[in-house]
């Protein structure tokens, strides 16, 4: 009887799982593709947000892309944070996050700035000593709006199908499409079509987030946004670019090594007893009138006058004359980090210039690595890996790529020229009259500067056209700001007065 029992048991499970295993192999053949398993993790949290209780639930797991011939072509990870008994969709903003590079996971602004949980870092943002370990995230934005952490393609766990290739989705225009049409289908799949809408990119991803303005509210999509937070923004890169011929990099970095030399008591004895904001206001106005003139010179410069912009760029860099006029009064990010500490044998960090390392050779041209990079790689790599695990109980045994291969990048939709993304956002803002923007500057981020931030937005609009509509905050912190905890609270107020003011005219 029993051996009926298991035999009758086991010839159901045949029948029903056959065109299962039938469909798969047919999807193979088809496609020529691995499909990974859509299959999402749930679950459900508590958290503490400005002394008030927030249930929330998180959705870990993939999104498939598919081409316009319904063929998968990319799975794209992602973390989305809902807020738990929202009855009406349409009140509750969601807001899309991304870290740049290219080639970034999400990791930073997941686990420094946006989620319910973040690393656990000294109050200035410097590493402990390990176990690293998650904390509860009191300055976390779920308060105001569902956010959703989007790894793009080849990075954290996102990959390209199985007879993909991975260049398809390794350039701008590339990445916008592949994000855009991730968006999408978020939006579609979750039922958020009447959900106030945000993108927040950072670094690399504020040039993504600039670039989807543009393509999600094109006749495409019609998907029209509320607001954009962009978060140590590059949107024109020629602000960037320490290319010979190109003397505007000079100009809007100088003030960041002036709060540079300030922070390590580099400046002479008035300047370094000055507030900071008070000294850096000097060094913009000497930086915008007379520096740049000077270099537009060139080598028509008088000889007195180049003297005395040499000893004006020693004052506010705090490097010595003789080596401002070895450089031709231009003086590259790498070769600032490299002298500014080298009497001392260190250099200064790159993403955020507060922190110092130390180089096998301390008579090098510039830095061997960044220091600000090095020492949080490795608390929010170990603690990321184990937080899906662990808490967001979702396993993939491929590896979490915090930095994903990317390169080459594919910029051919700008060969022979700077790529400059603020124009797309200028279009975006004219068109769509209610899309407002907030953009966050770290006074020592030497990724980028935030007088190269000021100078392309001055340059977007130039009629004033979009007063009260642009904003911009500041925070005695680099690249990250959010790492040391006074700029993170005033980082989250910020962002959230942005966020209820964009959906509350």
């Amino acid at each position: 009887m029993i051996k009926k029992i298991l035999f009758t048991v086991f010839a159901v499970l045949i029948i029903f799982q056959i065109p299962n295993l039938t469909a798969q192999a047919t999807a193979k053949k088809k496609t020529g593709t691995k499909i990974l398993n859509p299959s999402l993790s749930v679950t459900h949290h508590t958290i503490q947000i400005d002394g008030k209780q927030l249930k929330y639930t998180a959705t870990t797991g993939y999104m498939l892309l598919k081409n316009e011939k319904e063929k998968p072509k990319a799975n794209v990870f992602f973390v989305a944070y809902t807020k738990d008994g929202v009855k009406d969709k349409s009140l509750r903003p969601v807001t899309f996050a991304f870290n740049g590079g290219p080639g970034s996971s999400s990791v930073w602004l997941h686990l420094g700035a946006l989620g319910p949980r973040k690393v656990l870092l000294s109050d200035k943002g410097f590493p402990l000593a390990k176990p690293f370990r998650l904390v509860d995230n009191e300055y976390s934005i779920l308060d105001v709006t569902d956010v959703v952490m989007v790894d793009p393609v080849s990075t954290g766990y996102s990959r390209a199908v199985k007879g993909v290739n991975p260049k398809e989705f390794h350039g701008f225009n590339e990445d916008i499409e592949s994000t855009g049409e991730f968006i999408r289908l978020y939006i579609a799949k979750f039922e958020r079509w009447a959900s106030p809408k945000f993108l927040l990119g950072e670094s690399y991803a504020t040039t993504r987030s600039a670039g989807l303005s543009g393509f999600l509210q094109g006749r495409r999509h019609g998907m029209y946004l509320n607001g954009i937070i962009l978060v140590s923004s590059v949107l024109n890169w020629q602000t960037l670019r320490f290319h010979r011929g190109n003397d505007l990099p000079y100009i809007v970095f100088l003030p960041t090594y002036t709060a540079t030399a300030w922070y390590h008591k580099k400046l002479s004895r008035d300047l370094q007893k000055r507030d900071l904001r008070d000294v850096l206001a000097e060094a913009e106005k000497f930086a915008i009138e007379e520096y740049s003139l000077a270099l537009i010179k060139g080598n028509t410069l008088p000889e007195d006058e180049k003297k005395d912009i040499i000893q004006k760029l020693a004052r506010y860099t705090g490097l010595s004359p003789k080596y401002v006029e070895q450089t031709n009064m231009r003086i590259t990010l790498r070769r600032f980090a490299k002298e500014l500490l080298r009497d001392e044998g260190y250099t200064v960090g790159r993403l955020d210039s507060r922190f110092k390392g130390k180089d096998a050779d301390s008579a090098g041209e510039g830095y061997e690595f960044d220091p600000s990079n090095a020492a949080i790689y490795g608390p929010f790599a170990a603690t990321l890996n184990h937080y899906l695990r662990s808490e967001l109980k979702y396993k993939n045994d491929i590896p979490y790529a915090i930095s994903g291969n990317v390169r080459p990048w594919n910029f051919r939709n700008v060969e022979n020229r700077y790529l400059n993304v603020a124009e797309t956002l200028r279009q975006a803002m004219s068109q769509n009259q209610f899309l407002k923007v907030f953009v966050a500057n770290g006074y020592y981020d030497g990724a980028t500067p935030y007088f190269a931030t000021e100078y392309t937005f001055s340059h977007l609009d130039l009629n004033n056209e979009f007063k009260g509509r642009i904003k911009m905050g500041y925070y005695e912190a680099g690249h990250m700001m959010y790492i040391r905890k006074i700029s993170h609270a005033k980082f989250k107020k910020d962002i959230a007065e942005f966020i209820l003011s964009a959906i509350g005219d």
